[in-house]
């Protein structure tokens, strides 16, 4: 009987211990990596779609009773006076759709707007050929703001994003092994110089080297810069708190629940409904939301993208500066 206690007390002692908890959260990390990326993005389906709709809406009613059957009442339909109103709509991207009905209610004429989000362009440029057909309405569909010929599933901007997150808390994980003596301002003061350089680095490889997106190129560069930095402090933070564990954290927060609710590969519209919300909040989303407006709605950039990175990089700082005596590393003052 004494002899469990004292296997116990050696195997805790031993670096089995950590290396079969590694075991497990790997394995559980693993399903959980394909089930949140199968959840949100295998079926994208239609939740709230608002659309603008220009003219009588009672002409329209059976085509549009019939796009709301088709895509299960998702359609949140807006009436709009004109034209140029509905279009600025499309670029403060408050609605992803413009159905003009005609004066006789047989003709509709649909304006997507494929860069405020292809998936939702192409659900519905389907849903409403279908029902054209199927009421008698003839449909025209035209895409008022497409996607760049580099890019044409608008899938680019997802994949800048992503990469500035990961190498933003990798290079965090780097600092903290191999540059472990440096004090916190130091720490800062490097996590701001490879965030510079990565976004540089990024922004210069997909537009200069690859031409797969015409970035304008300083804000780019500034959002990627600032995407990196705020992936590595929050990295950082965790090492604060959590010690050698902060990677369960990190990896949760930015890459489980981050990017599969980022609506970089699936717009926020086709996202369950509480990723779409949350990925608001989340520096991965408030990376593409960024980035997707300074590319395709130069003249229409929102605050609250930059307002998130901003507070996650400033909660992070804040947390590490206040409980810096708690992180691994730094030099000890000479005496």
């Amino acid at each position: 009987m004494s002899e469990t206690p004292q296997h116990w007390t050696r195997f805790k002692e031993s670096p089995f211990l950590p290396a079969t908890v590694l075991v497990l959260i790997l394995g559980a990390a693993a399903g959980l990596f394909a089930w949140s990326y199968t959840y949100a993005m295998a079926d994208p389906t239609p939740r709230s779609v608002p659309v603008a709709v220009l003219g009588e809406q009672a002409r329209g009613r059976a085509f549009l009773d019939g796009m709301e059957e088709a895509l299960n009442a998702s359609v949140k339909v807006r009436a709009y006076d004109s034209a140029a109103a509905a279009r600025d709509a499309v670029d403060e991207q408050e609605i992803f759709g413009i159905f003009e009905v005609g004066d006789d209610g047989g003709a509709v004429t649909l304006d997507v707007s494929g860069a405020s989000g292809a998936s939702v362009a192409e659900v519905l440029s389907e849903a409403a050929l279908e029902v054209g057909e199927r009421t008698g309405v003839s449909v025209t569909v035209q895409d008022i703001k497409p996607l760049q010929p580099g890019d044409p599933r608008g899938l680019a901007i997802f994949y800048i994003s992503l990469a500035a997150v990961i190498i933003g808390f990798v290079g965090a994980i780097q600092l903290s092994v191999h540059a472990r003596a440096l004090n916190p301002l130091e720490r800062i003061a490097f996590t701001v110089a490879y965030a510079l350089l990565g976004g540089f680095a990024i922004a210069a490889a997909v537009d200069w080297l690859l031409g797969a997106l015409d970035l304008p190129f300083l804000a780019s560069w500034g959002i990627l810069a600032l995407t990196m930095f705020t992936s590595g402090m929050v990295f950082t933070m965790f090492n604060t708190l959590m010690g050698r564990w902060a990677m369960l954290p990190t990896w949760g927060l930015m890459v489980l629940l981050g990017n599969p609710s980022s609506g970089g590969a699936v717009s926020w519209p086709l996202l369950p409904s509480v990723l779409g919300t949350i990925g608001r909040w989340l520096p991965p989303g408030a990376s593409v939301n960024a980035q997707h407006t300074a590319v395709y709605f130069p003249g229409h950039q929102h605050a609250f993208p930059y307002l998130v990175l901003i507070g996650w990089s400033v909660l992070s700082c804040g947390v590490f500066l206040n409980w810096k005596h708690r992180h691994p590393g730094g030099r000890d003052k000479p005496g």
